[in-house]
């Protein structure tokens, strides 16, 4: 994907896009694979089971969705300002950080199944089977979270090719080892759990072969190709450290309101968790879809931020959001005509299906709203604006919990699901809030 300014047309930005639309839409089908397999292999219990483990994990993995979004940002900007030896060094102390984040959660995994439990509503038989997948899926943590930091690059360099490769790769180990384990060995959710981990570490090898071979052909500095001095500079690792708090911040706020919104389920019953875990399925896959162009916009803006220029940023940004919102439209529509299809193909278990049906309305509704936060997000990991990333957060999640009680108080699991799309709009707004501020700190073109 070239990240000139002479790229930017909505014909080039839809072909730069389509790898990345591929590779974050096969993202959630990693969810869609497990609900799946045990949707027709298990039980109530282990569907519920799985709701609840995969929520854990995606708690854990996306508390250190830094390492991708400020990986991105900082590359981007590196990139447009032409800073290839800080291009490699932002990789490294990325990739550094996730190894060792990723010890320290195998070391503390049972007193983290202990507290999420302790904190959750699901039944006993369901929550021992969650902890069975997630002490399996665990082992894996390493791995996944070095690959935040190789895809974070890859975006920021405008690698779309490899990205999807990377992510295909993921995608089929993870379909052929799940099916396996808990298919053909009847292994159930632990089976899912030790599959998807043998999965990303064989996935973060090739990964990591990919980019070595990305960033020695950019190698044409008189830098090492490892510049152990940027690598270790303070500064730079402190304004690392500051813009992955502020990011860790946003996204545990982003991860709550998901948490809140799963253990209510919970309170209706192991069936209406089980339905609402299979339309978070379709809500994950639009969000990853619709998410490729933010990326796409994440790459060019930080680009435009590093090269100082303005022209380029309002560009990005106003042709990224035309295609994301076009395609948001076309996913909502989809939502409403296909859900009810997607349900059946996701679990054979007649209650589940018809409370996921009866909801299908709300899940397109957040579909078509949600992508102007996801837009804005994308403007701001790009230019590293993390600060108003984290006061977006906070902001929004307090609405959510404010509309959230009351709403499903009176309407049950529908006020539930009001809630969570008061919550989208609100993101969105929060950040809409500090964007004139932030577009004016860049020159005009010509200054």
């Amino acid at each position: 994907m070239s990240l000139h300014a002479a790229g930017l047309t909505r014909r080039a930005i839809a072909r730069q896009a389509w790898p990345i639309i591929l590779a974050n839409a096969a993202v959630p089908s990693l969810g869609l694979v497990d609900t799946a397999v045990i949707g027709h292999y298990g039980s109530a219990v282990e569907l519920g089971a799985l709701a609840l483990g995969a929520l854990l994990v995606n708690f854990v993995y996306w508390s250190f969705g830094f390492l991708r979004m400020g990986t991105t940002g900082f590359v981007a900007q590196a990139s447009g300002a032409g800073d290839e030896p800080e291009v490699r060094a932002t990789l490294a102390r990325a990739v550094l950080l996730a190894a060792g984040l990723g010890v320290a959660l195998l070391l503390l995994q049972w007193p983290i199944t202990w507290l999420y439990f302790a904190l959750m509503d699901g039944s006993a038989a369901v929550e021992a089977v969650a902890g069975d997948y997630f002490r399996a899926r665990i082992w894996g943590a390493p791995a996944a979270l070095a690959l935040f930091a190789t895809s974070g690059l890859l975006i920021g360099l405008g690698r779309s090719r490899e990205l999807l490769l990377v992510q295909l790769l993921l995608n089929g180990l993870n379909a052929g080892l799940d099916i396996w384990f808990a298919g053909t060995l009847g292994m159930g959710a632990r089976g899912i759990g030790l599959g998807t981990a043998i999965a990303e570490w064989g996935t973060c090898a090739v990964a990591i072969v990919v980019v070595l071979r990305v960033l020695r052909a950019r190698h044409g500095d008189a830098a090492p190709f490892l510049p152990w001095a940027r690598i270790a500079d303070w500064q730079r690792v402190r304004a690392s450290l500051a813009a992955n708090r502020d990011i860790l911040v946003r996204t545990l706020c982003l991860l709550l309101t998901f948490g809140w919104f799963a253990n209510a389920g919970a309170r209706f019953g192991d069936v209406t968790l089980a339905a609402n875990h299979i339309l978070l399925q379709l809500v994950s896959f639009s969000a990853f879809f619709l998410d490729g162009f933010a990326f796409v916009g994440e790459a060019h803006v930080g680009a435009a931020w590093g090269a100082r220029d303005s022209g380029r940023f309002r560009r990005a940004v106003r042709l990224t959001s035309e295609l994301a919102g076009g395609t948001a439209l076309v996913l909502a529509g989809l939502v409403l005509l296909s859900g009810e299809a997607a349900v059946m193909a996701l679990t054979s278990l007649p209650a589940v299906r018809e409370v996921a049906a009866t909801h299908l309305p709300w899940t397109a509704l957040y579909v078509l709203l949600s992508v102007a936060a996801f837009q804005l997000d994308g403007v701001f990991i790009g230019a590293t604006r993390t600060r108003e990333m984290r006061q977006a957060g906070l902001v929004s999640v307090g609405v959510f919990l404010l509309a959230a009680w009351p709403l499903a108080a009176a309407w049950g699991n529908h006020g539930l699901w009001a809630a969570f799309v008061v919550y989208v709009v609100a993101r969105a707004i929060a950040l809409l809030a500090h964007y004139e501020r932030l577009v004016r700190s860049l020159p005009t073109p010509g200054t």
